[in-house]
């Protein structure tokens, strides 16, 4: 049996006015995906645990078939493992995220999507300027980079896209240890204010890099390896860190794709010849597209319509196309990770829509894939870290 698993993230959403009372998935035209639908199961799954965040750390490591109660420590940690930082049993992991801050407000998490050459340049400069034997920073991709601190905290963050034009003062660093992590932010804002990089940015209207903000802090954790769990061996594509380090500690195939952005740009076509490609060896294949996501943070509706749109046509066609050619039985999930909807521009902890299609999977209702349509299946998944069995075995 071959798998592809295909996680549209943040797709889910409410229903939107400009879309005439539709949400983002309804308004899509996804003929692949409703075609699966239709001829599959359709259900609910509940991937954040209650006590948790709505973060995609928390949702794919559910998805992927791993409690969050058990196994999570904290987002930073998994983004380390994506770029090979070790760490030591005393060393606490952050993200570090370059954002813009006006008049003491969040305006922008992402420093308007600075490019990775920008960005790390200034993480390099802010590291040179800020020498310690307590701490290091590790430069990543364009506005997300890594802190590694030896200590101890105890502490409450806040994920800087979760509070978007709310004064940052109300999201500080809380709990044993803050004052440490909130002078280095204020150290880190004197040094950004000054960089020749963010006076250009301004110079041509782009969102300068005002402030480093450190959150999603935990140690390393240890995970069991997903071949030994389930007997098969899986490849991921994915084009953003905390998903690629998930699945680097799980012990997956990490599949680079030219051109994959992790944004509303990203190579989709390049990810499904991939996903393609890799089932040749695999028994699974996960397509992790982040585009959904991005725009709902954003409140881009048409751009979220887009991309789910791209999704089904680039990605979920072809693999269709290539597994109905072959001889031997398969099996496709498709799902957000969890919603992110667009007038809310933040994660929410509401149950996402799932399809599981293919081999000796019955249907259920005929019914299109959408939120609403998943809902009335009567189909649920409690736990979102047994979703992965239901797939693979039921």
């Amino acid at each position: 049996m071959k798998y592809v698993l295909v996680i549209m993230d943040g797709a889910a959403d409410e229903p939107l006015d400009e879309l005439g009372s539709l949400t983002a998935i309804e308004k899509a035209g996804i003929p692949h995906i409703d075609a699966l639908s239709k001829k599959g199961q359709q259900g609910i799954v509940h991937t954040v645990p209650k006590g948790f965040s709505p973060g995609s750390d928390i949702a794919i490591m559910s998805i992927f078939s791993y409690d969050p109660t058990k196994y999570h420590t904290g987002r930073a940690p998994l983004e380390a493992a994506a770029q090979n930082i070790q760490t030591n049993p005393d060393e606490w992991i952050f993200r570090c995220n370059l954002i813009t801050v006006a008049n003491g407000d969040m305006q922008d998490h992402s420093a308007g999507h600075i490019d990775s050459v920008q960005g790390t340049q200034l993480i390099n400069d802010i590291k040179n300027q800020l020498p310690s034997k307590e701490y290091t920073f590790y430069p990543g991709v364009s506005y997300r980079h890594i802190l590694v601190y030896k200590g101890e905290f105890q502490l409450t963050t806040t994920p800087p896209h979760d509070f978007p034009g709310e004064p940052i003062s109300k999201y500080m660093p809380k709990g044993k240890g803050a004052k440490q992590i909130c002078d280095l932010m204020e150290k880190g804002e004197e040094i950004l204010s000054q960089h020749e990089i963010n006076k250009v940015r301004r110079d041509l209207g782009e969102n300068p890099a005002t402030n480093i903000w450190l959150w999603g802090q935990g140690k390393k954790p240890q995970m069991d390896d997903f071949r030994r769990k389930f007997g098969l061996s899986a490849a991921l594509i994915t084009a953003v860190d905390l998903v690629r380090g998930l699945g680097r500690l799980i012990g997956m195939t990490i599949q680079e794709v030219e051109g994959a952005t992790g944004y509303l740009d990203t190579n989709y076509a390049g990810k499904g010849q991939a996903a393609i490609d890799l089932l040749e060896d695999k028994d699974l294949v996960v397509v992790h597209v982040e585009a959904p996501d991005e725009a709902g943070h954003g409140c881009l509706i048409d751009e979220k319509v887009k991309a789910i749109e791209n999704i089904d046509e680039h990605v979920i066609g072809p693999i269709v196309k290539h597994l109905e050619s072959q001889d031997e039985p398969w099996r496709i999930m498709v799902l957000p990770d969890h919603p992110t909807p667009c007038k809310k521009r933040v994660h929410t902890r509401d149950a996402v829509p799932f399809i599981v299609a293919g081999t000796d999977v019955n249907h259920s209702r005929h019914l299109e894939y959408s939120e609403k349509n998943s809902r009335e299946t009567g189909l649920v998944i409690e736990k979102g870290h047994e979703l992965m069995e239901y797939f693979l075995k039921g």
